[in-house]
């Protein structure tokens, strides 16, 4: 016989986007389960938390474990490596211009879930519920979500948050459909020591012809985190190296701004795409992170943006007063409140990465036109680190709350 529980709000999917869906919700003082299998730990990449990011993990608790195993990033420098005519200024964005300690932090992913996943054990046991299952289906409509899982049980919940990935089957249930589009190129990433200079708190980006190649503060102050984009060809030539041959590689890429590199993870290679859903919600379903969107890794948004999702959906049940949160008041009102943020930061990262790769030379001349004013006007300089933070209509409370949370530490 098919046992089958119930809670108030199941998330599908447990990454950090999960973790901290569930955890958002428990502190709204719902019942939750959170499924998914236990992270395997063999995430190489990292996360740079930016922005409202961080006033709001200090909201729900999380922040102080976060930060303590991140690096703050104080500085953003870009530099043009493009070779081409019309050639950008070196450019850099100091937090402190708008009167922050740091824009965020940098931490490795595998951290960030140990962190999340320690917060799950100090929340209220009898509202939550870990189930490391698979889900095998999922039913939406009528006054309940059914959820099938793996070992034969069922769930059944007010509400399904969708933090799947791009297979979401959450989203497949809905029947929402995927914009979908593919990059030429393929992201390398890897984590390099460099012992004979500091990072200092500088996260530098090189634009290249094939697109960014990143190195970002990570774990102390002599390892950075790298973000190589090229081919995918060049990306699989770079991986087979013998690490010192890599090291010596990527040292020259980087014009040894921190002297010799040495190789500390195995290279990861992930082509770069993205992804829209035309909708952000079915029936009684809401989906946020890559069940909604993907880009790819360049301007550290991602799991910024995935943030403001479940701040927005958990503000939007607060205001219907937390009657019933799969309400299709309270999804009709999420979708509406998201589609102006995912748009504008979806269509920035690809702006910016058509004009790194595109051959025409009014992109190109138009990234460098804005670079140099940013180094000319510091009025528009402040506005561009202020929007590259958030969403422009949070840039005010962003800072507000950036300083607030800052005086603090």
């Amino acid at each position: 016989m098919l046992q089958s529980r119930q809670v108030d709000v199941a998330v599908i999917g447990s990454g950090p986007a999960g973790h901290v869906a569930a955890i958002q919700m428990i502190k709204l003082g719902f019942s939750c389960v959170l499924i998914g299998p236990a992270h395997g730990g063999t995430d190489g990449r990292t996360t740079a938390l930016l922005g409202s990011s961080v006033p709001y993990l200090e909201g729900l608790g999380l922040w102080d474990a976060i930060k303590a195993e991140g690096q703050a990033l104080r500085i953003m420098r870009l530099v043009d490596d493009t070779g081409r005519l019309f050639k950008a200024p070196t450019t850099e964005f100091d937090s402190s211009e708008i009167g922050l300690e740091a824009f965020g932090y940098n931490i490795d992913n595998n951290r960030l879930v140990a962190c999340l996943h320690s917060a799950l054990g100090g929340l209220e046991m009898s509202r939550l519920i870990e189930d490391q299952q698979f889900a095998r289906a999922v039913e939406l409509g009528g006054d309940r979500v059914h959820i099938d899982m793996a070992d034969g049980t069922e769930w059944n919940a007010r509400l399904v948050i969708a933090a799947d990935g791009r297979k979401s089957i959450v989203r497949e249930a809905a029947g929402i459909e995927m914009r979908k589009w593919s990059y030429p190129q393929a992201a390398l990433v890897v984590n390099l020591h460099h012992a004979s200079t500091a990072h200092n708190n500088i996260s530098t980006e090189f634009h290249t012809k094939t697109g960014p190649f990143t190195l970002v503060p990570y774990r102390d102050g002599f390892t950075s985190s790298l973000v190589c984009v090229v081919t995918a060809d060049d990306a699989e030539r770079l991986k087979a190296m013998e690490p010192a041959a890599l090291a010596l590689e990527l040292e020259r890429r980087a014009h040894s701004i921190y002297g010799a590199f040495e190789v500390i993870s195995t290279p990861q290679i992930f082509p770069l795409s993205g992804v829209m859903a035309k909708e952000f919600h079915g029936p009684r379903a809401a989906l946020i992170a890559e069940s909604a969107h993907a880009f790819p890794p360049i301007g550290a948004q991602g799991l910024n943006l995935t943030l403001r999702d479940i701040s927005t959906l958990a503000d939007v049940i607060r205001e219907d007063g937390i009657k019933d949160p799969g309400s299709e008041e309270v999804l009709v009102a999420y979708d509406r409140m998201r589609r102006g943020d995912i748009w504008s930061r979806t269509a920035g990262v690809h702006m910016l990465n058509m004009s790194l790769i595109s051959s025409l030379p009014f992109g190109q001349g138009a990234r460098t036109a804005g670079l140099a004013l940013a180094n000319m006007v510091p009025i528009l300089r402040k506005f561009m680190m202020k929007a590259g933070l958030d969403a422009p209509g949070r840039i005010g409370w962003t800072s507000a709350a950036m300083k607030k949370h800052q005086s603090k530490l």
